[in-house]
């Protein structure tokens, strides 16, 4: 949409989101109609979000039929990229001359009206990186307007508007190459490994997206990037942009951002950051993980750019208890701690069980679900040797809500089987009820479950804790 602005759009005028359910849309649905806009929109899977959405005052249509347009009449269109051209809400629309956007050019419209944006792009570590860094800015009185991935906490939810057109934070996704929609003044990049295979078929193409995103930033403008990662030196040799490179590194290199003095409380990294030559504080992270270093260092260099003061990156760093799905810990099964998180990709899933090793429990049991054939596929020795390591890993079958699945495609029985055979120790339940009889055979009191993947599988978390609460999107 290259630089039209929200201004730019009827005044008051009616907006459609087709697919309003998705954590996205539906946060971009309530920002929407923050902004001064009517919103409506339809999804095909009723949900406790479409309920909110409707509790908002926004319409929800639970199907998706022409008729749904006819009796909306909106102005604009707003859809996902799941959305097929046959589908009967966008064929009318189209059949009526009534502009349709997708998410990602809308969500790019929405970063052409604001002075200052923030992007936080990587293959991992998006959702918590910008939680970090909106804390960080809240607690400055920077009133930032916030756009997350998954629900959190800190803002209660996933959206957050803000007071004026000064400054917006949003996790900017790779996937379809969406992020190349907006425009930043200070991008992020947490780190770069190959996935959304579907989309990449090489490492290489994701390092050339990310050099497109890169040129995106505004003459002058920052990137912030974790100087020890190779393919984002690749992707910034690449661009061609004036901008300003910001390093963060925990490794003690000369790094603009640094950790020091790293030692780990009960699994818990706590660190001190140095910003720009000047120690700004010691940090005691809530939440697990070397990696979360790295996230810290990303988010506290974002905000220091932006005006966010020492003090206000310390406190929030030190009160960060993590976004829903990522190291969200359930609650306890037959005195069991549960923790669920959405790492999928192999790289996600040895981070994060590396970071559950460190923390206190007598044995961990991995369950995990693998996202999508192709990735699998793709990545099948990733997947192997990321899960080789654990003292017991379960696997349920490859979720995927984008492809046609037919006879004779890999299976996460495959990658089960592979790891036997290195000496490793994995089962494969295809049955869910299996799965969960399986567990309440293996554990002891004080043991750790660890579910990784989809909501498809974190859901398990929500059936052993009941009344948890887990919906970051897939």
């Amino acid at each position: 949409m290259g630089d039209m602005k929200l201004e730019e759009l009827k005044k008051n005028g009616r907006v459609y989101f087709v697919g309003i359910g998705g954590i996205s849309m539906s946060g971009l649905a309530l920002l929407t109609k923050g902004y001064g806009f009517t919103v409506g929109g339809s999804d095909n899977h009723p949900s406790e979000r479409t309920q909110m959405l409707a509790g908002q005052g926004i319409t929800i249509y639970n199907n998706q039929e022409a008729e749904n347009i006819d009796d909306y009449a909106p102005d604009y269109i707003v859809k996902t990229a799941a959305i097929l051209p046959h589908n009967k809400e966008l064929a009318r629309a189209i059949e009526k001359n009534i502009p349709v956007f997708d998410r990602s050019e809308f969500l790019g419209i929405m970063t052409n009206s604001y002075k200052n944006v923030i992007n936080i792009s990587g293959t991992h570590g998006k959702t918590t990186t910008t939680s970090m860094t909106s804390m960080m800015l809240i607690d400055a009185g920077l009133d930032p307007t916030i756009h997350l991935g998954a629900p959190f906490d800190g803002i209660g939810g996933s959206v957050k508007l803000g007071g004026n057109k000064d400054l917006l934070i949003s996790e900017a996704c790779e996937f379809k190459r969406s992020f190349l929609e907006f425009r930043s003044t200070t991008a992020a990049i947490t780190n770069i490994d190959h996935d959304h295979v579907d989309c990449y078929p090489t490492l290489d193409d994701v390092i050339d997206v990310f050099a497109q995103f890169i040129n995106k930033i505004d003459d002058g403008g920052y990137l912030v990037v974790t100087g020890t990662d190779g393919n984002i030196r690749k992707s910034i040799e690449r661009s061609n942009k004036n901008i300003k490179v910001i390093t963060c590194a925990a490794d003690g290199s000369d790094a603009d951002f640094k950790a020091e003095n790293i030692e780990y409380n009960d699994g818990l990294p706590a660190f001190d950051i140095r910003a720009m030559g000047e120690n700004i504080g010691r940090v005691q992270l809530l939440i697990p993980g070397s990696h979360n270093i790295s996230n810290a260092l990303i988010a506290a260099a974002c905000a220091y750019l932006n005006g966010a003061p020492a003090e206000s990156i310390i406190k929030a760093l030190n009160e960060f208890g993590g976004a829903d799905g990522r190291f969200t810990v359930k609650g306890t099964y037959k005195g069991c701690e549960v923790v669920v998180d959405y790492a999928h990709h192999p790289t996600a899933a040895r981070v994060t069980i590396d970071a559950a090793m460190h923390m206190p429990h007598n044995n961990l049991l991995v369950v995990f679900q693998p996202l999508t054939y192709n990735r699998v596929e793709l990545l099948f020795d990733e997947y192997v040797e990321s899960l080789l390591t654990c003292p017991k890993v379960l696997f349920s079958e490859i979720f995927t809500d984008r492809e046609v699945i037919h006879e004779g495609m890999v299976s996460s029985k495959d990658i089960a089987d592979a790891i036997n055979r290195r000496g490793g120790n994995a089962e494969f339940y295809a049955d869910k009820e299996d799965l969960k009889r399986r567990i309440d055979e293996l554990i002891t009191p004080g043991d750790m479950i660890l579910i990784l993947g989809p909501e498809d599988i974190r859901e398990l978390g929500n059936e052993l804790c009941p009344g948890g609460d887990d919906k970051a999107d897939v």
